[in-house]
């Protein structure tokens, strides 16, 4: 056993892990956040993508002793102080972003990442960023929406595929 400790929604924690526990195991089974979903475990689907130091990660694919000293943010640090959603959580809520849901907080993180990258992205750039995430029930269409509107765009001329 290792002891790991970071940072996770702004509040510290340390643990006790064994040297193969993914990131997504140790936020699931160890901090109880279990909005971070396990969908492939191959990091094919993007289910898991978490920030770590502010890049967005597929938390399959590290250790969670690779994340010790880190600042991991995940789908439950998402929303506003005052527990109502933010922009890109609304947005996903106004456009109809998600169907099931079970791709959603992967798709919500990339969504932030993506933004803080590049706030006013073309819907080619958004559809582009997206390509590691996999959504089985929605086609995409209303993600981008979304993602679009909240980068604070116009909606209306995206055409429906």
């Amino acid at each position: 056993m290792t002891s790991v400790a970071m940072v996770v929604n702004g509040k510290s924690v340390t643990k006790e892990v064994e040297g193969r526990t993914l990131l997504v195991d140790f936020l699931r089974n160890d901090l109880r956040l279990t909005g971070t979903h396990v969908g492939c475990d191959t990091s094919q689907c993007g289910a898991c993508v978490v920030h770590v130091n502010g890049q967005a990660v597929k938390a399959c694919t590290i250790f969670a002793i690779e994340a010790d000293g880190a600042e991991v943010a995940t789908i439950e640090g998402q929303a506003n102080k005052d527990g109502s959603l933010n922009v890109i959580q609304q947005a996903f809520q106004d456009h109809h972003g998600l169907q099931c849901g079970f791709c959603t907080p992967g798709m919500v993180m990339s969504a932030a990442a993506l933004l803080k990258e590049n706030p006013k992205p073309t819907e080619a750039e958004v559809r582009s960023y997206l390509e590691g995430n996999i959504c089985r029930c929605t086609g995409y269409h209303n993600i981008v929406k979304a993602i679009m509107a909240a980068s604070g765009q116009d909606v209306a001329a995206i055409a429906a595929e």
